[in-house]
């Protein structure tokens, strides 16, 4: 089990508050997520800043020092408490590979019993990027994979089409490993690639604020109450719990996939209605 953060702006903003100095930061939530963290941000060019600490972000100055300094339009964190491989680099949050960055929240179940199975429909020149032993770095190329599929993997994207992808992906993984009665697989997913950001949640919670994390202000829509689909948003944030106790964070339901297009706009799709479509 982890915790992941995303955050998408129409401006550069700084994002050292929900890091750290939010009563439920990551910074504090990192006394029990405490094998690693891991920050990306994109603020200049096409392709994401990755920093990765292998410790509790608690104790590690490194932590306060990127999140003090990352002010972007774009920014994922991540903190990990390892289920699926040791504590190293290579097994760390935010994956990337080209503009697309990639964090989850949850666990493949009994993974390595299907774990050559889970490879075997990956593109294998995606698959030969695989550095690590995690589930979680697997369903990130399975992901790229189901999308190549659907357009290039370099330029604009779709929002539509990442959702659809990661759709698939929870529907292909899930009829792997999960079995009827037991335990499912939980994978909250997060992707970007610097402009369209997009997560899902299965088995984990997830929460949705439309509140910048540098002012704490809420945009003046209008109405009380999640923002809804079509609303062009000033900011959209994710984050596997409510950073603080305000009453902004709206619980994504189960089986839903959220995202904004380049432009913030916001929407929303049931897992199953994307994987029906052909």
């Amino acid at each position: 089990m982890c915790r992941l953060f995303g955050f998408r702006s129409s401006i550069p903003t700084a994002v050292h508050p929900s890091l750290v100095t939010e009563k439920n930061s990551l910074l504090h939530q990192s006394k029990e997520h405490k094998d690693g963290w891991g920050i990306a941000s994109y603020e200049a060019g096409e392709r994401p800043l990755v920093a990765h600490g292998l410790g509790p972000a608690y104790c590690d100055p490194d932590f306060e020092r990127v999140s003090s300094r990352v002010s972007a339009r774009t920014v994922v964190a991540h903190l990990r408490l390892a289920s699926v491989g040791a504590v190293e680099k290579r097994n760390a949050h935010p994956f990337s590979l080209g503009r697309w960055c990639f964090v989850h929240n949850g666990t493949v179940k009994n993974f390595a019993r299907h774990k050559a199975e889970v490879e075997a429909l990956i593109r294998p020149d995606l698959r030969a990027h695989i550095q690590g032993a995690t589930d979680s770095e697997r369903c990130f190329y399975l992901f790229l994979t189901q999308l190549a599929e659907q357009q290039t993997l370099e330029g604009q994207a779709c929002v539509e089409k990442v959702a659809c992808a990661l759709a698939r992906t929870m529907e292909l993984v899930a009829s792997i490993t999960d079995v009827p009665g037991q335990d499912r697989s939980s994978m909250n997913f997060l992707v970007t690639n610097g402009d369209v950001m997009v997560a899902t949640r299965r088995n984990r919670t997830l929460f949705l604020s439309d509140t910048a994390p540098e002012t704490g202000k809420r945009p003046h829509r209008g109405l009380s109450g999640p923002p809804k689909p079509g609303t062009q948003l000033e900011q959209f944030v994710l984050a596997s719990e409510q950073l603080s106790g305000e009453d902004h964070w709206h619980p994504i339901d189960e089986e839903d996939i959220v995202g904004v297009d380049s432009r913030l706009v916001l929407h929303r799709w049931k897992v199953q209605d994307l994987c029906t479509r052909p």
